[in-house]
């Protein structure tokens, strides 16, 4: 166990061996407070990354709807101006 855990932790443990089961009960809260702590920044890393990829992602919805928007109001207007051109052509 002391080797499991020597080779995760680095040379930082392998004192404590010395103080026996409350050495390794201080080692092992030691080593679990270090894990908690990276995967702490580890969400908050990931979660930033999503905040971020959320603001592009709106962004680019606002473009699309903005495109949209202006490819089916100029459809429109082509389709007015084919009506008037058909009506002259008649007249």
């Amino acid at each position: 166990m002391w080797h499991i855990l020597a080779q995760s932790a680095g040379d930082a443990l392998t004192p404590v061996a010395q103080f026996g089961a409350a050495g390794l009960m201080g080692g092992l809260w030691w080593w679990e407070r270090r894990c908690s702590r990276e995967r702490e920044e580890q969400l908050t890393e990931s979660h930033q990354e999503i905040m971020n990829q959320r603001e592009h992602l709106g962004t680019m919805l606002e473009a699309l709807q903005n495109n949209t928007k202006a490819v089916t109001e100029f459809t429109a207007a082509q389709h007015d101006l084919v009506r008037m051109l058909r009506k002259r052509r008649k007249h």
